[in-house]
């Protein structure tokens, strides 16, 4: 069986790529790194290290790779010979993989009938479909019948954290010991691949509004709020009580949400918001603010980890959301030079004002209350 995964980087390498491996298939990566490229095809293996008090190694076999810009036509290849496609190169890349996708599975649709499913392993919610949404706008409408038949973009939730890291080994990844992978099943096509570690559900939206809502938005709580506290490190953020308390009850407002919304067990979403905290504190997971915060546009975006929780306060718990609301100031005035997001933000405020930053970043509307509460939070 044959994995083709686009995205060599960490979360590629330490989380879809080892699960893929461990179900049996080759791992073949894509990617423009040249020298992950070279060394992962004169290795064949690599190791996946799990941080905690008791560090596992494990050692991750049967993979290769190929250099998308210098041989796209390999690419090609392998998605026509393709038992799975899977991503994990970050949603502003997946516009950019989605011609050479379009140019395999086109060459594929000439070869077989055998239906494939693409699976976009990114931090948002219904990325597969914008994967999916960026390889048909390179179809004609004959192309685009023909992969409704063969080829299916189910939707993902993923989460593990990866730290950003320098090892003396290019290879070797640290991850923690936790993870999550869950995969819409509706929207498969062809047999249910056994990929231990997977789950595999009919409704997805729950599983990926509970993760963005709470280990996305408490990532982003403690690095915005860490960051204007000036301090360096998530670990750092965490064991700051100012930091502390704002993460922990942003995410009893976004449980409130959550549990209204999708009816979860009170006690049991509170166990979860614990053990999200306790993986930020994880000693032997220490990334640095700038990585987790960096890219404020999206994550202020309308339908991100902080902004739609907030709207969806007001309607499921009838009243505001003051943790979430000092978190998206917080993301407002995010300012970190070497982050062209950040600078882009802070141009924006400048010509535009708050206001009409809030109505084009944040798609809020002037007479929305949570546009009046972030307002009288930075006035």
């Amino acid at each position: 069986m044959l994995a083709v995964h686009f995205g060599a980087g960490n979360i590629g390498r330490g989380f879809i790529g080892g699960l893929l491996s461990e179900a049996g298939y080759q791992v073949c990566f894509v990617d423009v790194n040249s020298e992950i490229v070279d060394l992962l095809n004169e290795r064949k293996s690599y190791r996946v290290v799990l941080v905690s008090d008791q560090s596992e190694e494990k050692l991750v076999n049967n993979v290769r790779a190929i250099n998308s810009i210098k041989d796209p036509d390999d690419v090609i290849e392998a998605i026509v010979n393709a038992d799975l496609i899977t991503t994990a190169v970050g949603p502003t890349i997946l516009p950019i993989i989605s011609g050479l996708m379009a140019d395999g599975l086109k060459k594929r649709v000439e070869k077989t009938n055998k239906p494939l499913n693409i699976i976009a392993c990114e931090n948002m919610i219904d990325g597969s479909e914008f994967l999916k949404k960026n390889v048909y706008e390179k179809l004609t409408e004959e192309e685009k019948n023909q992969f409704n038949i063969n080829f299916a973009f189910p939707n993902a939730a993923v989460d593990r954290i990866v730290p950003n890291q320098i090892n003396e080994d290019k290879l070797i990844v640290h991850v923690e010991p936790f993870y999550e992978w869950v995969i819409d099943q509706s929207m498969m096509i062809g047999e249910i691949p056994k990929i231990d570690g997977v789950t595999f559900v009919n409704d997805l939206r729950p599983y990926i509004e509970r993760k963005l809502f709470t280990v996305n938005t408490g990532h982003a709580v403690a690095a915005y709020i860490g960051y204007q506290t000036g301090l360096e490190t998530i670990k750092d953020a965490m064991e700051h009580p100012k930091v502390l308390t704002a993460v922990e009850g942003t995410l009893k407002e976004t449980g409130d949400v959550l549990i209204r919304k999708y009816d979860f067990d009170y006690d049991n979403h509170v166990k979860y918001i614990t053990n999200i905290i306790d993986r930020f504190t994880n000693p032997y997971i220490n990334d640095e603010i700038p990585r987790v915060a960096r890219g404020p546009l999206r994550k202020l975006g309308h339908d991100d980890r902080l902004v739609s929780p907030a709207i969806q306060y007001y309607d499921y718990v009838k009243a505001e959301p003051v943790h979430l609301a000092n978190a998206i100031v917080a993301a407002l005035k995010y300012d970190f030079r070497q982050d062209d997001e950040a600078l882009e933000l802070q141009k924006k405020i400048k010509e535009l004002s708050y206001e009409k930053t809030l109505n084009e970043v944040c798609g809020l509307k002037e007479d929305h209350p949570l546009f009046e509460l972030i307002l009288s939070k930075l006035y």
